[in-house]
């Protein structure tokens, strides 16, 4: 079991706090990641939970069991870190062995355990060789295999794929989530990326300040994002958001990728632009579109030349709709007509 609670968590450094109050629950066997800008408390959260950090105030649980006052190597938990901290004196199988040694594993076990991981991880052909002799790819299957050699309930990354190049970062977030699937052991993953955390999570924790903005499914966050700052932290490009339109100071939100250059024939507003930009992406087009609202993002299949002169068109099954406090509201159908109004003036 892999369960992780965090009960009104502080952590104060000095006279800055970085997290208050902080109320969070890691389900057994899934694979959260906690996503959020540098400084919004990420990895601080992460360092609790292994106890490398203590937390100024509150309570946090593995299992049931408060672990603040234990040991970092007492909370049956593994850490792998973006350098991958590999000594570079030893082979691949003397470092994925050496916490096993330590903690007195007869030699048939470590033996039968290296042998099972590097098969998993496929550095069967690589056990004899040192750490300088393979690629980032390759040291950073060593850092997950001596972590998964010690089989513990949680498996902890922090920024594992960010040295890597966009190739293999691609490659080794497919491997992460077969590893996943294969060992059912909790992961909790920490990044600034919305793609690792799109692609890989099930859960996905969206953190800003010390505080949680929203934790839900990826799909539940891109679709039903509770604010403005989840909605414009997760997609490529972000979110439009029309912010001085209605009357009553409420905000207006669209999706790059739900924007139409031909009339749809169903209820929608329509805005006149100008395009600024274009970046051909293969099958798809980025547009950079100027317009009385600002500068918005389109991204489509259509194609159209840059300063060229058009409509846009935006259904209100699109559309996002935020109070004064960047809150997300219900887009009444009633209100529908009135803000198409709005944007005919």
């Amino acid at each position: 079991m892999g369960t992780i609670q965090l009960r009104n968590v502080k952590k104060q450094f000095e006279k800055d706090v970085v997290i208050e109050n902080l109320n969070l629950e890691i389900k057994d066997g899934s694979f959260t990641v906690l996503v959020g800008p540098s400084g919004c408390g990420k990895s601080t959260t992460l360092r609790m939970i292994t106890g490398l950090d203590d937390p100024t105030d509150g309570e946090i649980y593995i299992d049931g069991q408060k672990v603040n006052d234990v040991t970092p190597g007492k909370r049956d938990i593994a850490m792998v870190f973006q350098n991958y901290a590999l000594y570079p004196t030893m082979t691949v199988r003397q470092n994925i062995s050496f916490g096993l040694e330590n903690k007195k594993v007869p030699k048939e076990e470590r033996d039968r355990r290296v042998k099972e991981i590097c098969e998993i991880v496929g550095l069967t052909e690589y056990l004899d060789r040192k750490p300088s002799k393979l690629s980032g790819g390759q040291r950073q299957r060593v850092a997950l295999a001596r972590a998964m050699v010690k089989q513990p309930k949680v498996f902890l990354m922090d920024e594992l794929l960010s040295n890597l190049d966009a190739k293999l970062r691609a490659q080794m977030r497919v491997e992460l989530i077969e590893l996943h699937k294969r060992l059912g052991t909790t992961f909790v993953y920490v990044t600034h990326d919305q793609t690792e955390a799109m692609s890989m999570a099930d859960t996905i924790v969206l953190m800003k300040d010390g505080y949680i903005v929203q934790q839900s499914s990826p799909r539940e966050l891109y679709n039903n994002p509770n604010c403005v700052y989840a909605a414009q932290f997760i997609g490529t490009p972000q979110m439009n958001v029309l912010r001085n339109v209605l009357s009553d100071g409420r905000m207006l939100g669209f999706r790059p990728e739900r924007v139409l250059f031909e009339e749809p024939q169903v209820p929608h507003i329509t805005i006149q632009v100008k395009v600024a930009t274009k970046e051909m992406l293969g099958s798809e087009i980025i547009y950079s579109l100027s317009s009385r609202y600002g500068t918005l993002m389109a991204k489509s299949e259509y194609e159209i030349d840059s300063g060229t002169e058009t409509k846009i068109y935006v259904p209100f099954t699109s559309m996002y709709l935020f109070d004064q406090n960047e809150k997300r509201v219900e887009l009444d159908v009633g209100e529908q007509e009135l803000i198409k109004r709005t944007f005919e003036k």
